[in-house]
């Protein structure tokens, strides 16, 4: 597709001081600017497959390929119950549908769902490419965070690896430092449908901002070992108690008290669908990337 780009130049006449300058169109054909091509590594998961059709339903973008250990050969659009296949079957080889779209020329995006242990050579894979990474993997340790980083740095190429996609939860944890400074006591109180990785990567991330503000929090038993309390986070005094309840919403609360008071802040996710509008957003960014930019709350 070609677009037509007509712009305007103003035609002066010596002759005829009094004559007001005409408007000629001078018309040329430009390419048109392309989707950019997503693909999806972990595209069989709940939010692998919540992705895909938010790629599909978004402008500007669209899916190019599905990778997955599971389900391999099997339509992504059938697995999605969307009313008809996209005819982009399940791979389980990152490098060939890279290879793949590399040869298009487009400029490419791949979103990691994967696992912590693969995430750097998976974006590595890409970089090599030539490809952007979006690494929403909220357990992924600082250290591969840096060697992600350096790696970026190097190949001057973007990624944006999101500790989370909730726009809610990003907004949750600025409201959050705002009331720090107005507050000296703060509690978290949280729930997960498991216990594998808890305190939650959200939870972590409110008290290691709330930790570089320069409060000390919960002075009155700062000291305590009573195990009922809850677990201390950083140095600060943060605390957060994590709840394990099936069938309870992902939650995450923030509890802030002075005499007299108590401020509530609490966000509840209870549909991978809400971190939708985060992914797309984070797409629509790291195309413009040159480094590793850390959270998302970096482009709101």
């Amino acid at each position: 597709m070609a677009a037509l780009s007509c712009p305007l130049y103003p035609t002066h006449y010596k002759t005829f001081p009094y004559v007001k300058p005409k408007l000629s169109i001078s018309c040329s054909m430009q390419p048109s600017q392309t989707n950019v091509k997503v693909i999806i590594n972990g595209a069989a998961k709940e939010i692998g497959r919540a992705a895909a059709l938010a790629v599909t339903r978004a402008r500007g973008m669209e899916l190019a390929g599905a990778v997955d250990t599971r389900f391999v050969g099997q339509d992504i659009g059938q697995l999605c119950d969307m009313e008809e296949p996209l005819e982009i079957p399940i791979i389980n080889d990152l490098a060939m549908v890279l290879g793949s779209i590399s040869q298009s020329k487009a400029t490419g995006v791949v979103i990691d769902f994967t696992d912590p242990s693969t995430v750097y050579d998976n974006v590595k894979q890409a970089t090599a490419f030539g490809m952007k990474s979006v690494v929403y993997v909220p357990t992924i340790k600082p250290d591969t965070i840096t060697a992600l980083s350096a790696l970026c740095e190097k190949a001057t190429t973007g990624c944006l690896v999101a500790p989370t996609l909730s726009i809610g939860s990003i907004l949750l944890q600025q409201a959050a430092i705002q009331a720090a400074f107005h507050y000296n006591n703060v509690e978290i109180v949280e729930s997960r449908e498991n216990a594998r990785d808890l305190p939650s990567p959200d939870a972590i991330q409110i008290a290691n901002n709330l930790s570089n503000i320069g409060q000390i929090y919960n002075i009155q038993d700062l000291s305590t070992d009573v195990l009922a309390r809850g677990q201390v986070l950083g140095e600060d005094g943060v605390r957060v108690h994590s709840l394990v309840l099936p069938g309870l919403p992902s939650s995450t609360t923030v509890y802030f008290s002075a005499p007299g008071e108590i401020y509530t802040l609490k966000h509840d996710i209870s549909d991978v669908q809400s971190l939708m509008p985060g992914l797309i957003l984070a797409i629509r960014k790291v195309v413009r990337l040159k480094n590793l930019v850390y959270g998302l709350e970096k482009f709101l």
